[in-house]
């Protein structure tokens, strides 16, 4: 679920909540990193329990769709409630009992979400078109992945209330809706869904990123010689901040991580910085990383492990 890129993301984002504090203290970055990690994970399950919301409140209108008093003969809710595909979502028991235990948001409590929500899949071109298909688990499962894709992720609702609820949502979003529709993609009929994917491919990633944070911060002074030294044009307080933090992220990938190849460490802070910094950050990390990386290595300071590291 986490690539080490995000894990890089959310190493910058701890590193940058301590510079905010006047006394950075280790252990509260490190609670703050751990804690950002496992929302994520939050997240996932807790759009995951939108299904589940969803599914009801089709239920509620199909049930009124009936009565004398209220019909639309245009509009078959079915469509959503009666979706195998949804059912192989809704009845999956350890994917329940996550639902039931996470405690950072239950839909129950914001049902007008899901009540717009529903609103705007049955209203969609989406959903019109489908129900003129013939219904099979396929064309069921396909609804699901163009509802997600088309409606539901792009939702600006949804998002500006993910947003409001947890601080590292809004980065985390469109990791989770890549996951969620990989997922959905993967649903087969009678098949057994693993819909509780690890927060980590493994221990070693969560301990890339406690490494990275502690590495970081523990030689901030070092590292900030080093980013003074290759910008001796620049005011310190010129260079942005979230850049310096890359950098001094980069240089400690290139000092004390011995596994990690040189161009994997200029590759990912180019590409964060492209999306976090400034439009001319990543031409700034990239030159003064390719800078380092090669000093470092004329001076034999970098000690990489394995072939074509360097």
């Amino acid at each position: 679920m986490l690539t080490r890129r995000h894990i890089r993301v959310k190493v910058m984002q701890a590193i940058y909540a301590l510079h905010k504090e006047e006394n950075h203290n280790l252990q509260r970055g490190e609670s703050f990193l751990l804690s950002s990690m496992d929302n994520m994970y939050s997240l996932y399950i807790s759009l995951m329990g939108l299904w589940g919301a969803l599914q009801e409140r089709s239920s509620q209108m199909h049930a009124l769709s009936k009565s004398k008093f209220i019909r639309d003969e245009n509009l078959s809710h079915t469509l959503f409630c009666e979706n195998k595909a949804l059912q192989l979502i809704t009845t999956n028991e350890p994917l329940k009992e996550a639902i039931e235990a996470e405690k950072k948001l239950s839909w129950h409590t914001y049902n007008e979400y899901v009540n717009i929500l529903y609103n705007k899949i049955v209203e969609s071109q989406v959903y019109r078109r489908h129900s003129t298909l013939e219904r099979s688990f396929q064309a069921d499962k396909q609804l699901l992945i163009d509802l997600y894709m088309e409606v539901i992720a792009p939702n600006e609702e949804l998002f500006d209330f993910l947003s409001d609820r947890e601080i590292t949502w809004d980065d985390d979003f469109p990791i989770i809706n890549t996951l969620i529709v990989k997922i959905l993609k993967g649903l087969s009929e009678g098949g057994v869904a693993d819909f509780l994917p690890p927060l980590f491919k493994d221990k070693s990633d969560k301990d890339f990123a406690i490494e990275l944070l502690r590495k970081a911060v523990l030689n901030d002074e070092a590292f900030h010689k080093y980013l003074v030294e290759k910008t001796p044009k620049w005011d310190a307080d010129r260079i942005a901040e979230l850049d310096a933090i890359m950098i001094k992220m980069g240089i400690a990938e290139f000092l004390k991580f011995p596994s990690i190849p040189v161009k994997v460490t200029l590759n990912e802070y180019v590409e964060i910085a492209k999306e976090y910094s400034t439009p001319k950050s990543s031409v700034f990390v990239n030159g003064i990383l390719d800078t380092l990386s090669k000093d470092f290595q004329q001076e034999g300071k970098l000690k990489k492990i394995g072939r074509g590291l360097l």
